[in-house]
């Protein structure tokens, strides 16, 4: 028993021990949150306090900064900036819009355009047309396959960039469901009676045209021959007088006569000429005479 009663006062004594533990934990707990509550609030208030502090002092930093840069710029000359010259509108090229001149030349009409706006996708994959092999060496030029013909070419060229339709088919069906070649055959083929007088009528034009730099161009070359004939330079042939003493003065002296020479000169000049005449000449002299007269008297010895 005194053991039991031992314990039931331990467990008490415990009990009480344990109670009041837990108040003065709780006791102290709470001083502790007061405080920590308390230095919080001095701490936050201190943080503000110094955090205005600095703003304070760099809002007047910064306003003194300021000042400064003002006036070193108010000493700065600000060099003058020329106007900016306006841009003129950038003109549209001349391939962007063909006009209508053009487009009426290579058949590209309003009755055109209304039969192509009938066609379909299945207008060109169902055309009883046989597949041709391709010509691997036919360049592509602009969407256009060059072995067209030139009046074709442009034609082609032009009604891609003026009607949407046909440029839209080409997107779709080439190259996925047919050739380029193919294409253009059929396009050709289902318009021709609304382009063919256009092609003719270009066709005769440029036959004229080249009519006539063909006559043009031998029109010139026979004024440039003509210009360029070579002129007789040929004295014209004297004929020979029949007085033997005159032909040998014109063969010594020259003709005195002749219209290309000078005036004649005076009788003086002529005389003086005369001196200068060889001895050789065939002309018989009194010397002459002289020297075969006495060869004779030596042979007669």
């Amino acid at each position: 028993m005194d053991l039991w009663e031992r314990a039931r006062a331990f467990a008490g004594e415990a009990a009480n021990w344990s109670q009041e533990l837990s108040a003065e934990a709780t006791k102290r707990s709470s001083a502790l949150v007061s405080e920590t509550a308390k230095k919080s609030k001095e701490i936050f208030s201190e943080t503000a306090s110094k955090s205005l502090e600095i703003a304070a002092e760099a809002t007047k930093q910064a306003d003194l900064l300021a000042g400064q840069i003002k006036h070193l710029a108010s000493d700065i000359p600000v060099p003058s900036i020329p106007p900016i010259p306006a841009i003129p509108p950038i003109a549209a090229t001349a391939s962007s819009e063909p006009d209508a001149a053009e487009l009426e030349r290579y058949g590209i009409t309003d009755d055109l355009r209304e039969f192509v706006k009938d066609m379909t996708i299945s207008t060109f994959r169902d055309f009883p047309l046989q597949d041709e092999p391709e010509m691997s060496d036919v360049p592509t030029v602009s969407n256009v396959r060059q072995d067209l013909s030139e009046w074709q070419a442009r034609h082609a060229t032009l009604v891609l960039s003026a009607v949407k339709e046909i440029s839209k088919f080409r997107y779709e069906l080439c190259p996925r469901y047919m050739k380029e070649r193919k294409f253009w055959r059929v396009y050709f083929l289902l318009v021709n009676s609304y382009i063919a007088p256009f092609e003719k009528k270009s066709l005769e034009e440029l036959k004229v045209k080249a009519e006539e730099e063909k006559r043009d161009s031998q029109k010139q070359a026979s004024q440039a021959s003509t210009t360029f004939e070579p002129k007789d330079t040929k004295a014209p042939i004297k004929t020979s007088s029949t007085n033997p003493e005159h032909d040998l003065d014109v063969f010594l002296l020259g003709d005195l006569g002749s219209d290309d020479e000078g005036p004649v000169d005076d009788d003086d000049d002529l005389d003086e000429d005369f001196d200068k005449i060889d001895v050789t000449t065939g002309l018989e002299s009194d010397d002459d005479d002289k020297k075969i007269a006495t060869g004779k008297a030596e042979d007669a010895k």
